[in-house]
């Protein structure tokens, strides 16, 4: 594993509590239709930088971008749509001096038997979202 570690959504949420930021790698379209993590009480807001465009290609300024951003000896935690683009965010974050933490499952997790994501991830453990 070439990054810090996979979290729980829960345990994600405890570590955001100790003053890591978070890192949400989804598209904008993703923000704008399916909401974003509510960080209000822990008095931050997530750090939005896409992995991917919205054309699907990579995001050739990811890292300046992140850098940018957020300093890097804060610890990131990293979330997409259901923890595969994370994966990739996170050791790219990693390769670039960041302790990286992928969130399991996602903010909208893994789907039912009908395809919807009502499974687990981020919404459906019940954390904070908008």
């Amino acid at each position: 594993m070439s990054y810090a570690g996979d979290l729980a959504p829960a345990q994600a949420w405890e570590t955001l509590t100790q003053g890591a930021v978070l890192l949400d790698v989804r598209t904008a379209g993703e923000w704008a239709h399916i909401g974003v993590p509510d960080l209000s009480s822990l008095g931050a807001e997530p750090v939005f930088i896409p992995w991917n465009l919205a054309d699907g290609t990579n995001n050739a300024a990811f890292v300046t971008e992140l850098a940018a951003a957020v300093p890097a000896e804060t610890p990131l935690v990293v979330l997409c749509r259901s923890g595969a683009r994370s994966i990739a965010a996170a050791q790219a974050a990693t390769a670039a001096g960041y302790t990286a933490f992928n969130v399991l499952e996602g903010f909208e997790g893994g789907t039912d038997r009908f395809g919807e994501r009502t499974l687990n991830g981020w919404k459906n453990r019940q954390l904070p979202w908008k």
